[in-house]
Parts: C-alpha cells; sequence; structure tokens
C-alpha cells in the first residue's frame, strides 16, 4: 500500500522560511547556514491527518514544524561531519491503529531514524509493540518513538519501552493536578465522569474515581460514562443524563472534536456546571463554551499563555508562534512539543549520532532548562517530569489575562501551579536496555 503523507519539509525551505519568521524574536538564535549537501536529520510524524480529529493533527504538525524551524534558524543540528538541518514527514494514519502500523513500515523502510506521535494513547501503544519487534528484528534501523500526547500511563508502566519517550504528563499526573484543585472546592459534592471509550478514556474515569476516593471521599460520583470515540455527533443526550443525575461538577478527558460537542451541548442546554477537564483550553473549546466557562472551566497543561504573569520570554514565546500562524483557528501552542525537538537535538548533539540507542542513553535523565520552563526526562520509565498548570477559563475584556486563545475572547488564568517534582508519581516500569 502506497503511504499518505502531506509533505516533507525541504532543508532549503525549512532554514529559509525559519530565518524570514523568526529571526526578530527572541527565539531565533543568529542564523548559522548548515553544511552544504549534507543529509538532513528527518523525523517521521504518523498521525491523523484526516477524519474527524483532523484539526487536532493539523495543530500538532504546526507545532512540530514551528520548533523544527527553530532549530533549523540557528543551523542545525551539529554532528562530527558538519550542521545538519532537521527534516519533518508527515504521515496520515487516519487515526487508526492498523493504518498506523502500516505509516510505521513506510517510515522505517524509509530509514527516518525517528517517529513522533501522540492523539491516540491505542496507536501509541500499537507502535512501542511494532517498534520493540521492528528494533530487535533490524539492529542497523532501528527507531526511537518519541510521544508528544498519548498519555495512558501504562505506556511509561507496564508497557514501558527504552524505545519510547513520553514528553506528556501522563493521564494520572494530569487527574492529580486536577484532582489538588477540586479538593479544595467545598462546592463540589456529585461527579459525573464522561470520556472517549478507548484506552486513554477509561484510564482518566479510572484515574479520577481512585483520586476522589483519597482526596475527597465525600464526593459522590453520580455518573460514570464512555461514549464512542469520534462518532458522536449530538451530545444533547448525554448532558440530559448528566442533568438528571444532579451532578455539579464533569471531569472529562475529552479532545477535539469530542470535547467541543460535549461543551456546546451543555452550554444549549442552559447547563451550568464545573468541567474540569485535559483540554479545554484549544480546538474550538473556549469559543463553543462562551461566558459559561468564566469561572467555570478548567483545564490541566504543562505551560499555556497566561502561565507566568510579567515573564517576558514566555510571552515572547507565544507571539512568535502567533507570529508564524497568524490566524486565530491556528492558535494551539504546546510548549512540550518544543521542548521535546529540542531535547532530541541536544541528545542527537551529546551522542555525536542518529543512532537510537546512542540517542536513547543521552536522553536518559536529560534535563531542560529556561527562562520559563523546566523539565527532566526520567530515567527510570522514559516520562518527562515538568511542572503542571491548573488554569480557569476567563473573559479577555475583564481584563484578568493578557491573551485569549483561538481569537475567541476568552483564556485561561493559572488557578494552581505544581512544581515538577510535584507532579511526579511512582511508576512500575522494568526497563529492558540493549
Amino acid at each position: 500500500m502506497q503511504h499518505r503523507y502531506h509533505h516533507v519539509v525541504s532543508t532549503a525551505l525549512a532554514c529559509t522560511l525559519a530565518m524570514s519568521v523568526l529571526a526578530p524574536t527572541a527565539f531565533a538564535a543568529p542564523a548559522v547556514a548548515a553544511t552544504a549537501n549534507l543529509a538532513p536529520i528527518r523525523l517521521g510524524m504518523i498521525e491523523g491527518m484526516s477524519g474527524p480529529f483532523a484539526n487536532a493533527g493539523e495543530a500538532v504538525e504546526r507545532n512540530i514544524r514551528f520548533a523544527v524551524e527553530q532549530v533549523n534558524a540557528r543551523g542545525g543540528v551539529r554532528l562530527p561531519d558538519g550542521k545538519h538541518l532537521l527534516s519533518l514527514s508527515v504521515f496520515d494514519n487516519k487515526q487508526g491503529v492498523e493504518d498506523a502500523l502500516l505509516q510505521l513500515k513506510q517510515l522505517t523502510d524509509q530509514k527516518i531514524p525517528f517517529v513522533l506521535e501522540g492523539n491516540s494513547s491505542a496507536v501509541a501503544g500499537a507502535l512501542v509493540e511494532a517498534i520493540n519487534k521492528h528494533n530487535a528484528r533490524t539492529p542497523d534501523n532501528r527507531v526511537l518513538f518519541l510521544n508528544y500526547s498519548a498519555v495512558d500511563p501504562a505506556l511509561t508502566n507496564e508497557k514501558c519501552s527504552f524505545w519510547h519517550f513520553r514528553f506528556d504528563a501522563n493521564a494520572d499526573m494530569r487527574m492529580h493536578a486536577l484532582v489538588d484543585v477540586i479538593k479544595n472546592d467545598n462546592k463540589a459534592k456529585s461527579v459525573y465522569l464522561i470520556g472517549q471509550d478507548y484506552s486513554f478514556g477509561q484510564q482518566v474515569a479510572k484515574a479520577a474515581r481512585q483520586q476522589l476516593q483519597a482526596a475527597r471521599p465525600d464526593i459522590r460520583i453520580v455518573g460514570d460514562e464512555l461514549h464512542p470515540i469520534g462518532k458522536v455527533k449530538d451530545f444533547a443526550p448525554y448532558i440530559a443524563k448528566i442533568r438528571a443525575s444532579g451532578a455539579d461538577t464533569v471531569i472529562t478527558g475529552n479532545w477535539g472534536n469530542d470535547l467541543t460537542l460535549l461543551v456546546k451541548a451543555a452550554k444549549d442546554a442552559g447547563l451550568h456546571l464545573k468541567f474540569y477537564t485535559f483540554y479545554a483550553n484549544s480546538l474550538g473549546a473556549p469559543a463553543a463554551i462562551g461566558d459559561a466557562g468564566v469561572g467555570t472551566v478548567r483545564a490541566v497543561a504543562e505551560w499555556h499563555p497566561n502561565a507566568i504573569d510579567g515573564n517576558a520570554a514566555s510571552d515572547a514565546f507565544y507571539k512568535s508562534f502567533r507570529q508564524r500562524y497568524p490566524q486565530p483557528k491556528d492558535d494551539y501552542l504546546f510548549l512540550r512539543m518544543d521542548v521535546m525537538i529540542d531535547m532530541l537535538v541536544t541528545a542527537i548533539e551529546k551522542a555525536q549520532t542518529t543512532d537510537a540507542v546512542a540517542v536513547a542513553r543521552a536522553l536518559e535523565g536529560a534535563q531542560y532548562r529556561s527562562k520559563f520552563h523546566e523539565a527532566s526526562m526520567r530515567a527510570s520509565d522514559h516520562q518527562l517530569i515538568q511542572p503542571l498548570y491548573v488554569a480557569v477559563m476567563q473573559k479577555l475584556a475583564d481584563g484578568g489575562i493578557r491573551f485569549d486563545n483561538e481569537g475567541s475572547g476568552y483564556g485561561f488564568k493559572t488557578e494552581r501551579y505544581l512544581a515538577p517534582a510535584a507532579t511526579a508519581l511512582p511508576g512500575t516500569c522494568k526497563m529492558q536496555r540493549p
């Protein structure tokens, strides 16, 4: 089967574009030309670029390209033979496991050494297993899997792999941050859990039940429901169930259109609840929620545009992304993806090779520091440890925030900051190293 991918950034185009767009910002180092005729270091992103979650895949692609362009603007990756630019190829898996495995085969046939994926924990689990087998069979063509969003805790626990690194907080870590806020909310008495029916959604519900029981045993869970992922067009029946349950709070890990349609249905029904979410700060959700979300809708993330008041570096980072992608619909910046590419480049330069074993060893225990963020890659399970922010929705016109999301007039304000040490949870990984 012929693979499908959107496009490959040519080395010359990537460098030229990065220099022209990023040179005026604080995030573009003085451009240094890469060594002529050296092959680029290729990254292969396997993601759902078509279907109901295409907007989420497109948002990821913008973020990865933004990070790649920054590296290329400063001259690329320094190896013994000179400076190599990064090149990104995007493979469309249509958000399916079987298609993802087909794209992985195409990617390895092209000898692309780094695999990027994240918008499905089910896909990520299949890729980990397939990459384990591939690397055992073909030691001369091993690949590393860099995971930017697949947050099923199993991926760094019982299914952990030497070849897999996760740059997002896992579902248990994210839920821990949300529960840290809920436990102090005296008005939270009855909680409804709703999520997508696959490994991630199931884990979110499990984590919510366990952590609420430990932190607030007085809270009643009045609903616990999973729905088909990407197939529900009208969430009104689900909202009717939530209303009937008497819930005052909803916890959901929904993302993409499944989140947007859920909160829109609640708004249309006039149901005013507190929503504790993983992803309500993006992909159309703020506009869909509107005034109903002010002070009641929360999201958890490793960073957001209003995360740090008065931090010039944080604001400059966000503004440089908006300069690169000025359309309001493209306003979704994940700091973790920039961190991922930066840490990968540093590891390649430390290893002085793109060999998967050497780069993996350089990533283990690696530290990341900027003027507004810090993170470390835990060697025991390849889980990135970084801060988490719980933020509550605000109206830009009210003056409490500097930036809104997606031109909606609504943004998020930090309500709770958890330092890296406070987000780290124990793991069960028994790492097998080559």
